[in-house]
């Protein structure tokens, strides 16, 4: 069982025609109105309710965009704040599929390569590390204009997957309007995977706006280490399990279904006692965080 980091809506048998096609609904307000939603129900911008929300929502379109763009190469290619929603009881819900992009399995597994040699470098400027990086990113298809410093693809790359970055190699800015930025150093960017930036830029200008450090890469790694292992382990334990239910996997979901029914009690709760639920859950959130970013290092 594994939980979903996110709700889509489906289409509802015995409803649909070659000229209708009815959904689920979904209740609630894309993510442009949710800034607003919020203070009406008084959660201010900078309470702890708001940034474990601003976590949740990084953590659940990362997750998503992640598993989509690296474990099956077909993803959502339109995703902007009125194609997200804040739903009532608190869940992410992504809407309009119409437009979808798939890529090879070759720009998979290179994209998954830039993921493990930005999360396992040494540090932002460790020579080896950037030439490793920036080869991947050639490989993928960046060319940098003739006059760019070396340095230049593997900036290219910590820019658009790792937003916790502070000082870019190079000499790059990390403003993408900024002159000096690596965005402005590109002669050409791979037309296929125009559409994967796109949602790597989503979700680096969320993290921005609510003022949480966010690196994809770190956490893309897991997700790309199983794509090059080939899920070879998971398929033999699958296929020789496969008609047998274990208990961890009852555990797994009770627990999902726990998780769920909570995070609905929890927004139905006064807003005092609310604002102190949220903010020990902030300050464990944050710890796990922090004992997960010790553990990496």
């Amino acid at each position: 069982p594994c939980e979903s980091p996110v709700v889509m809506p489906r289409p509802v048998p015995g409803l649909v025609s070659r000229r209708v096609l009815v959904m689920d609904y979904l209740d609630g307000v894309p993510l442009s109105r949710a800034a607003e939603e919020m203070l009406k129900k008084g959660i201010k911008p900078d309470s702890p309710e708001s940034q474990l929300f601003g976590r949740k929502l990084l953590k659940s379109l990362t997750e998503v965009f992640g598993r989509c763009i690296l474990e099956t190469g077909f993803f959502h290619a339109d995703p902007h704040p009125g194609n997200i929603f804040v739903l009532e009881d608190g869940r992410i819900g992504l809407i309009d599929f119409g437009q979808v992009k798939q890529i090879s399995g070759r720009e998979r597994e290179t994209l998954s390569k830039v993921m493990l040699a930005l999360d396992d470098r040494v540090s932002d400027d460790n020579p080896s590390d950037l030439e490793n990086i920036g080869n991947l990113a050639l490989e993928l298809g960046v060319e940098l204009a003739d006059d760019a410093p070396a340095e230049g693809p593997a900036a290219v790359a910590m820019w658009l997957f790792d937003g916790s970055v502070e000082n870019l190699p190079g000499g790059y800015d990390k403003g993408e309007l900024s002159p000096n930025s690596p965005v402005k150093a590109l002669k050409s960017f791979p037309q296929d995977l125009v559409l994967v930036g796109r949602s790597t830029i989503l979700i680096k200008g969320l993290s921005s706006r609510l003022g949480i450090p966010w690196s994809l890469s770190q956490e893309w790694a897991p997700v790309a280490r199983r794509v090059l292992d080939g899920n070879t382990k998971q398929t033999v334990e699958a296929e020789s399990k496969s008609n047998k239910i274990r208990m961890k996997d009852v555990m797994k979901l009770l627990k999902t279904w726990g998780r769920g029914k909570a995070s609905r009690a929890v927004t139905k709760l006064p807003s005092p006692v609310r604002t102190r639920v949220a903010a020990i859950a902030l300050k464990l959130q944050k710890r796990r965080e922090a004992k997960e970013s010790k553990r990496r290092t």
